[in-house]
């Protein structure tokens, strides 16, 4: 009897701190904005895209390989000034999450894209996919001035001390961090920010658009995103 009064004040205090704990969560790290179930509000080519054990899967072999880079774009709103927060695990190939980005048509993406990628120093940089390409690289903060031009005016830290440091953990889930307000870019990997970026190029930046994930044509590839949280700034 005692036994199972204890089990019951003790479930009754569990979900006391579920019901404080969650919501400090969500108002932390903004909205989420995947369910963990299935691509609802996602739109992508359904022969690489799929929900496997939480996360987002996109994958591509040697059977089903798309001719051009496609991506999964997110159809639940318009990315302006936010602070977005998701766990990525790349196990092999390249990949990206592209923000404010212009829609193309048939899974095509333009615009800012924080990299993936497992070889040593170059996650996290910025890159304008079929845009201005390279605009900061890992460790440096850049002004873009309006000749479309990426200075580095300093620097975050040595990109072979970023890597002493194992920033960033090849094949494991690694968690990316992007906050845009206005033209001012920051990307963090666990915490450690990559790029600071200051785009003041007014005809090639872009201060809205749409978030996708990206799959990089070439080899056969595997990238995940799960616990995506979208707070608007």
């Amino acid at each position: 009897m005692l036994r199972s009064r204890t089990s019951r004040i003790l479930s009754a205090i569990e979900l006391v701190l579920l019901a404080w704990t969650a919501p400090c969560h969500a108002q932390g790290d903004g909205k989420p904005i995947f369910n963990g179930h299935d691509l609802e509000n996602w739109d992508g080519d359904k022969r690489f895209w799929s929900v496997s054990e939480g996360a987002i899967r996109g994958e591509t072999s040697l059977e089903r390989m798309p001719s051009t880079n496609t991506f999964l774009i997110w159809r639940g709103g318009v990315l302006k000034d936010f602070d977005l927060k998701l766990k990525v695990r790349l196990r092999n190939g390249n990949s990206g999450v592209q923000y404010r980005s212009r829609d193309l048509g048939h899974w095509g993406v333009a615009g800012y894209q924080v990299e993936l990628d497992n070889g040593a120093g170059k996650s996290g940089f910025l890159y304008e996919e079929c845009g201005r390409k390279f605009l900061a690289l890992v460790g440096e903060k850049v002004e873009i001035d309006a000749q479309q031009k990426p200075e580095v005016v300093g620097l975050l830290a040595r990109r072979r001390d970023l890597v002493a440091s194992h920033y960033y953990k090849p094949q494991d889930w690694n968690e990316y961090h992007i906050v845009a307000r206005g033209n001012h870019l920051q990307h963090f990997i666990n915490g450690v920010q990559t790029v600071d970026v200051v785009d003041n190029d007014s005809k090639g930046r872009s201060l809205e658009g749409v978030l996708a994930f990206q799959i990089h044509v070439g080899p056969p590839m595997l990238v995940e995103f799960k616990d995506i949280f979208l707070k608007n700034l």
